[in-house]
């Protein structure tokens, strides 16, 4: 049985974001294909766990020890599932003139460069990774992944009558924009309602109580989960072109098709990741 040793700055347990989400996911579906799975916060992390007869699933990780980082990469195989852009001090590259960053802004590139593969989550992503780093081994998952039972739900609600207001992301992190966006309904004369909640199956449902869902991030967002959640609950987006999953072939979808469709990539996904495991 193979040994997969999944480490992440945070888990589930702790903060239930995008990039936390989906992993929770990936290591449920690794598990049921037979693998073995264990889970470490990266910070807790030390040379002396690692074990290089295991192979790691590397998820963000600002906050892994330089040490351990050179251990991986001198002594195991590992892949990166990478959530934003840890190849950049700033993790944002919309400072940079056409997302390009001067070279000594670049960091971690040669964590990157020994990974059997970089999975990143939009064409979007990918070509701005690339084209700051001139890594090979990056692969577009186009995607995210979530349970059967979450995309139940999302089918429920999206049958729900819907009012006509906007939903507006009530985030305290400052690239989310929530101010600005408010500001810009405000002007305009919008009528929409701040969507929060640290309860995921609650924040999907007051989201969906709305018709229209309004994001104007300030940093490129390799896929943005909640627009593709939005979508799928056949809620109208509204937002600017920093927004990966808009540049994706199938963003054309909504409501059933992409919720069948998005049921199907993720065995296209975990297929995928077996692969470069094994291989």
């Amino acid at each position: 049985m193979t040994k997969i040793c999944y480490i992440s700055d945070f888990l589930l347990i702790d903060l239930v974001g995008g990039g936390e989400l989906n992993d929770h996911e990936l290591c449920s579906l690794l598990k049921k294909k037979g693998f073995l799975i264990t889970k470490k916060r990266s910070h807790e992390v030390e040379v002396k766990d690692i074990e290089t007869s295991c192979f790691y699933i590397i998820s963000n990780f600002v906050m892994l020890k330089k040490e351990v980082v050179e251990y991986l990469e001198k002594k195991c195989n590992y892949i990166i599932y990478e959530h934003d852009h840890k190849y950049l001090k700033s993790r944002n590259p919309a400072i940079y003139k056409d997302y390009k960053a001067p070279k000594i802004e670049l960091i971690n590139i040669e964590f990157f460069k020994k990974a059997k593969k970089v999975f990143c989550q939009s064409s979007f992503h990918k070509s701005i990774m690339e084209m700051n780093t001139n890594l090979k081994n990056i692969y577009n998952v186009s995607g995210n992944l979530w349970s059967d039972d979450i995309l139940s739900i999302i089918r429920v609600l999206n049958n729900k009558e819907k009012r006509n207001r906007y939903s507006i992301l009530n985030s305290t992190t400052q690239h989310k924009n929530t101010k600005e966006t408010i500001f810009y309904c405000d002007k305009k004369g919008y009528e929409y309602d701040l969507i929060s909640s640290h309860e995921y199956q609650k924040f999907l449902s007051l989201m969906s109580k709305n018709n229209r869902f309004i994001f104007l991030p300030k940093t490129p967002e390799t896929l943005s989960r909640v627009v593709v959640e939005a979508k799928m609950m056949g809620i109208k987006i509204s937002t600017n072109k920093k927004i990966g999953a808009t540049y994706e072939p199938w963003f054309c979808l909504k409501g059933e098709e992409l919720i069948d469709y998005m049921m199907n990539k993720k065995i296209e996904i975990i297929d995928k990741i077996i692969e470069v495991i094994n291989g």
